[in-house]
C-alpha cells in the first residue's frame, strides 16, 4: 500500500490540479533520474541520488516524489549528515529537491518541501540543513546556519546560503560543521 498526502490547490490560480505526494518506490528510480537530470541540466543529482539510496545516510520515509494525473513531476531527498558537536549529532540534509521545468513555479516544489520537513518533524529529527538560495528556503523556516553555530563544510559558501532549521528536537548545543557523505563529491 502506497502512502499520499493529497494537495489540493482549489485556491492556487497557478493551478487546478490535485498533487498526490508520496514514498518513492523502486519503480520510480528511472522516472525520478529523468526528472533530476531534466531539472538540474546535468546527471550529477541523479547520481548523488543513486548513491545515496545505497548509503547509510539513505532515509526512504524522507525520500518523496510528487504525482499529477500519475506522472511524477517532482521529488525531494533528505539524508542523514553529521555535525561535529560536542557530542556529535545525526542531522538531515535536504538535496536535491527537483521539479520538471514545464510545471516549475506551481508550488510543487514548496508542497514537497512542507510534506517532508513534516515528516522529519514526526520522526523526531532535530534539525535540516540545505545549501540552496537565500530567498527561496527562509519561507519555510530555514535561517543562516552560522546564526545557530552551525558551519559548512565548503569554505567558499556565501554564509547565507547555507541555513538550517531547527525541528522541535533541536537541542541548543548542536553546534559545529556539518559533515556530508561522500556521495555530496558528485555535485
Amino acid at each position: 500500500m502506497r502512502c499520499r498526502t493529497l494537495v489540493t490547490w482549489a485556491s492556487c490560480s497557478r493551478i487546478e490540479e490535485s498533487l498526490a505526494i508520496r514514498l518513492e518506490t523502486h519503480w520510480d528510480h528511472d522516472p525520478v533520474r529523468r526528472l533530476l537530470t531534466a531539472a538540474f541540466g546535468r546527471s550529477a543529482e541523479a547520481r548523488l541520488v543513486d548513491e545515496l539510496r545505497e548509503s547509510d545516510s539513505f532515509v526512504p520515509n524522507l525520500c518523496l516524489v510528487a504525482e499529477q494525473n500519475s506522472v511524477i513531476v517532482g521529488h525531494i531527498l533528505f539524508s542523514h549528515v553529521t555535525l561535529e558537536a560536542d557530542p556529535a549529532a545525526q542531522v538531515l540534509a535536504l538535496a536535491p529537491v527537483a521539479v520538471y521545468p514545464a510545471f516549475q513555479g506551481r508550488g510543487i516544489g514548496s508542497a514537497l518541501i512542507r510534506e517532508g520537513l513534516a515528516r522529519a518533524e514526526a520522526r523526531g529529527e532535530p534539525l535540516v540543513v540545505v545549501l540552496g538560495h537565500p530567498d527561496y528556503y527562509p519561507r519555510f523556516g530555514f535561517v543562516p546556519a552560522s546564526s545557530l553555530g552551525i558551519e559548512s563544510p565548503w569554505p567558499d559558501i556565501p554564509d547565507e546560503a547555507f541555513m538550517a532549521k531547527p525541528l522541535s528536537s533541536y537541542r541548543q548545543d548542536m553546534r559545529g560543521v556539518v559533515r556530508y557523505p561522500a556521495a555530496f563529491d558528485v555535485v
